[in-house]
């Protein structure tokens, strides 16, 4: 009796342990197992890998300011220069300066006119000269004169002379286009006398001074050529003038390399 009753305690109590032991297999088959450390004892665990830095490139300024006509690699793009340089007529863009030449051709024509007290003057007169520039403005220079003369008068016979002369001359541009000129000439001239005794008239040899001045006006031609419009006065207004007045002349500048 007392056997049959411990067995029937055992098989109770391995019935109430049964659905505890089951739950404890389910349970442990559903638990993650914790992954273990594979790394040797000792060492530290690695860190977390980053992504490498891009490479950004900083922009460098221009060590030194454009200038006009240089390529300009370290500036800011500008579509008015896509090339980096000033060219000129193009909008916003003035021309480059041109540098300043020195040396110039001058030669002239000149035509005067004058009358007194019946007695007419005609004259015309060739005088080429090499111009230097001392400054944008103000230029001087030496040249040579030729002069041709026709006088006539009322019961006496024309008389022609010619004049060959050495000069100098001074310009100053005042405003623009527009420059003040001055003349100083030294001339072996064929001049008019008068025979005191007959009134005839008649040429000989003399040398003559003239300072001229006046104001002109100069029209460029291109790049290196021009032309001018003067009207001078000539101070040695008198007998033996050789050029009459006032005095016209149309002249050629060409600048020299």
């Amino acid at each position: 009796m007392k056997r049959l009753l411990f067995l029937l305690l055992m098989g109770g109590a391995s019935l109430g342990l049964a659905p505890t032991v089951s739950a404890q297999v389910t349970d442990t088959t559903r638990t993650v197992k914790p992954q273990l450390n594979t790394a040797p004892p000792g060492s530290a665990p690695a860190p977390a890998r980053t992504p490498p830095p891009v490479y950004q490139p900083t922009p460098t300024p221009p060590t030194e300011p454009v200038q006009p006509g240089v390529p300009a690699s370290n500036a800011p793009f500008d579509p008015n220069r896509p090339s980096g340089l000033d060219l000129p007529q193009r909008p916003g863009v003035a021309a480059p300066e041109l540098p300043m030449r020195r040396y110039f051709l001058y030669s002239n024509f000149g035509l005067g006119f004058s009358s007194l007290y019946g007695f007419n003057q005609f004259s015309a007169s060739l005088a080429p000269a090499i111009g230097y520039r001392v400054s944008k403005r103000f230029a001087i220079g030496p040249g040579i004169s030729y002069a041709y003369n026709s006088y006539s008068a009322r019961g006496y016979e024309s008389i022609k002379t010619n004049s060959l002369g050495l000069k100098g001359f001074a310009q100053f541009i005042v405003f623009d286009q527009f420059f003040l000129h001055g003349e100083y000439e030294v001339t072996k001239a064929e001049v008019l006398y008068q025979d005191q005794s007959t009134g005839q008239l008649f040429k000989g040899d003399l040398t003559v001074k003239t300072p001229l001045a006046g104001a002109g006006y100069r029209q460029q031609i291109g790049d290196r050529a021009a032309a001018d419009i003067v009207v001078l006065y000539n101070f040695n207004d008198g007998i033996n003038d050789i050029y009459g007045q006032p005095v016209i002349r149309f002249s050629f500048l060409f600048d020299l390399k």
